[in-house]
């Protein structure tokens, strides 16, 4: 079954991370990484960055590392990626993580301080199985500058 038109345009989930050099040097051994420039900052620099980098898939899990409570927003708006897995789960069926991407406008470093936001941009149907595009979209705190758009697509298939 479709998602009502509705969902397109939700946004919410607001949220602050701050990139911090830990997680991002346990991230990058984690998916067996192993450039010096996520561990290293003479390495990083010598390589052009001003900071130890972020592997480009860190922004998978960075939230669960750097949204400090104190850092968030007073409002952050529902998750509007919620709304749609409350009612997949409602339809039933089987729920899988179709595809993840990246742009990035600059690197990720150890030091950024990032705002967040989610939206659900588009929603369809393919056979049995219903899609749901949503994209995240990171500035920068301080500047407002655009750094990186994660998209994900959920698939419901009945």
């Amino acid at each position: 079954m479709p998602l009502d038109e509705s969902f397109k345009g939700r946004k919410g989930g607001r949220g602050r991370t701050v990139i911090e050099r830990g997680p991002v040097s346990t991230f990058a051994r984690a998916i067996k990484d192993t450039n010096p420039i996520h561990q290293d900052a003479r390495a990083a620099a010598d390589a052009g960055f001003d900071a130890i980098p972020a592997p480009p898939t860190y922004l998978i899990g960075a939230s669960a590392w750097g949204t400090f409570p104190e850092l968030q927003p007073d409002d952050p708006g529902k998750s509007p990626l919620a709304d749609v897995l409350a009612e997949y789960a409602r339809q039933g069926g089987l729920l899988l993580h179709g595809e993840q991407s990246f742009e990035f406008t600059r690197p990720i470093q150890v030091g950024d301080v990032l705002d967040s936001e989610t939206e659900i941009v588009d929603t369809y149907v393919k056979g049995s199985m219903t899609f749901t595009v949503a994209e995240t979209r990171y500035t920068d705190a301080g500047t407002g500058e655009l750094v990186a758009v994660a998209r994900n697509n959920f698939i419901n298939r009945q």
